[in-house]
């Protein structure tokens, strides 16, 4: 019997925009989550915003390893719980890849004003672990991920992710 997953893609597919694009993957595997984080590199541009949404354990960070290797970023990209954001510039002359983890931060984007966000998203892109109810207001244009994992006492890998990309800019967002 298959352990329950959450149901946070329903959430915010259902909580987006109208005209939003929301495309479905099956994930089995870290590595397959790494691997996904470097096909989504390839669509992603400066001055992209990507809000990434998901349990403790979910898989936000390995993908986001993946968009650092994907974008060609120097340094290892681990989770910044402790720092809250991490630079990571890149070694191809393509943006850089500011890593932000809200988790720890409680108020909307004033506490998150002090990271000048606003200042990095035009030329970098900006990843945002925890970032829901918290950065939407740095972008009309965003891409959400969603990340559902089996919950209770499992060994369970595979996690069904979801992308909801918000705004003109995801217009086209059909596969990833």
């Amino acid at each position: 019997m298959e352990a329950p997953h959450n149901s946070l893609a329903a959430e915010v597919a259902e909580g987006a925009a109208p005209g939003a694009v929301t495309v479905s993957l099956a994930v089995e595997s870290p590595e397959q989550m790494q691997a996904l984080g470097r096909r989504i590199a390839g669509i992603l541009r400066p001055g992209d915003l990507v809000m990434l949404t998901g349990e403790l354990g979910a898989g936000k960070t390995t993908l986001t390893r993946g968009l650092g290797e994907g974008l060609g970023v120097r340094g290892a990209v681990t989770s910044p719980t402790f720092v809250i954001a991490r630079v990571h510039p890149s070694l191809t002359g393509g943006p850089a890849l500011v890593h932000v983890d809200a988790y720890r931060l409680g108020g909307g984007l004033d506490e998150m004003e002090d990271l000048d966000l606003d200042v990095s998203l035009p030329e970098s892109v900006v990843v945002v672990e925890w970032g829901d109810g918290k950065v939407e207001e740095l972008s009309d244009d965003r891409l959400q991920v969603v990340i559902d994992r089996a919950v209770g006492d499992t060994d369970d890998e595979r996690r069904e992710v979801t992308l909801v990309g918000i705004g003109a800019r995801w217009a086209g967002l059909r596969e990833v």
